[in-house]
């Protein structure tokens, strides 16, 4: 177990069966809750329950056993969204423990509630359940502080025009439908982040499940965009995205894990998660743009390191000869100079970046990444089954369902078309989250 050859070392998955949407991310009590969606009976997408999992570092997780079960064949249990009712408005507290409340959809039924009074091993159903019926999924629940309710952003069809509903409530049980936004399908979440870092100039994030975001102000009731949709995410391995709930104050972090849309053929095991990434709004030229980062623990799992000399990149050379590994946390920093290119290959996986068109470019996919100062950053995360690419500093990410030749742990940088000089590198060589003692 956890040894299979296909199995990601770095990124979770289930220990068997189909896993695809994060569900009820929440922090409670010391754990990261990582709730799924979860086929524990086949490879396939179907027979929806919730997986669980919790990690005290966001990088070791351990498997629970499942928290939510369908209620009949047939009335399966889809996405939502947990948080932790710290003021008891809907009543479910049961001593000093705060309720975990989440929120899915009921396929027979509708948008149900559960709360858990056992730091979320279990859960019980609302008696009043369903809260809500419509044609749509995907509860995202969220405190609004301003406003001093709760609010519920989910995914709803109107005369065939896909959008969100955004609905308010006291208790988490009786819901007001406020108001509906267009150009929205599946898995909504929303969040509020600072501009640069300053909590006095803050900007809602509006996405859905393929991560397209809109920036704007949000007062609990209705979200104001001030942009358009904006693109988060340029890879192929990346869906119904989520964001941690009440993570402490002491902490700040907006974290998010996606569905890492990666198969792994003859395994009995199918799909992952992306790695946790923090999220932040920085001013760029282009106006306020996400940028998302690798979360720091990684550094956990670091085994070795070797850095890179600065000095000249000529065409001929390559830095990084001699330095091998499986699981990979490179981090680069060149001036492309007079090259028409460079290329950084990753196990026999080329990421190539080039300069006519300032485009970086990786298993058929492609993104725009100009020079800053004169300078491209990138940082890549290798592992099974999986290639994650964060470009300047997080403003481009491209997370990419790709199997390296198990043979191959080579890596390589060169350029082509003229000099480039490497300013900055280090190789980090990471061990098995599921190392023995870990778990």
């Amino acid at each position: 177990l956890y040894r299979e050859r296909l199995r990601p070392q770095f990124h979770f998955s289930s220990r068997r069966g189909w896993n695809n949407d994060p569900n009820g991310l929440v922090f409670h009590k010391g754990e990261w809750h990582l709730y799924y969606q979860h086929n524990p009976y086949g490879w396939a997408w179907g027979n929806m329950h919730w997986g669980h999992a919790v990690s005290r570092d966001l990088v070791h997780w351990l498997e629970l056993p499942i928290a939510l079960y369908p209620r009949e064949f047939g009335d399966w249990a889809f996405s939502g969204s947990a948080v932790v009712d710290h003021r008891n408005t809907a009543g479910f507290r049961v001593g000093p423990e705060d309720a975990i409340v989440a929120a899915y959809t009921s396929t027979g039924r509708g948008e149900c509630i559960v709360y858990s009074t056992d730091r979320g091993r279990t859960f019980r159903e609302y008696a009043g359940n369903p809260v809500l019926r419509h044609e749509g999924r995907d509860p995202r629940l969220l405190w609004h502080e301003g406003a001093g309710h709760w609010v519920m952003a989910v995914y709803d069809v109107r005369g065939g025009r896909n959008g969100i509903l955004f609905l308010s409530s006291p208790n988490l049980k009786d819901w007001k439908r406020e108001s509906w936004i267009e150009g929205y399908f599946e898995c909504p979440d929303l969040f509020e982040l600072p501009v640069d870092g300053n909590r006095a100039d803050t900007r809602w994030l509006l996405h859905a499940a393929d991560g397209a975001y809109a920036l704007g102000r949000f007062d609990g009731r209705t979200f104001t965009p001030e942009t358009p949709k904006l693109p988060a995410s340029w890879g192929n391995a990346f869906y119904a995205a989520q964001s941690f709930s009440d993570v402490p104050p002491r902490d700040g972090r907006r974290i998010r894990i996606g569905w890492g849309q990666a198969e792994s053929p003859g395994m009995p095991f199918n799909q992952m998660m992306t790695f946790p990434v923090t999220l932040e709004l920085r001013t760029t030229s282009q106006g306020i743009r996400l940028f998302t980062w690798p979360v720091r623990e990684i550094s956990r799992l670091y085994a070795a390191r070797r850095r890179l000399a600065a000095g000249p990149l000529a065409p001929a050379a390559n830095p990084m000869a001699g330095i091998r590994g499986e699981l990979l946390d490179v981090e680069l920093e060149v001036e492309p100079g007079g090259a028409r290119s460079l290329e950084l290959n990753l196990r026999g996986i080329p990421v190539r970046w080039e300069a006519a068109s300032g485009t970086l470019f990786c298993c058929g996919r492609s993104a725009p990444l100009v020079p800053e100062g004169g300078r491209i950053r990138l940082r890549a995360l290798v592992d099974r089954t999986s290639i994650e690419l964060f470009g300047n500093g997080g403003q481009v990410y491209m997370p990419l369902a790709v199997i390296p030749r198990a043979e191959d742990l080579n890596l390589s940088l060169s350029a082509a078309g003229g000099a480039a000089r490497v300013c900055s590198g280090e190789v980090r060589i990471l061990r098995s989250a599921w190392a023995a003692g870990t778990r």
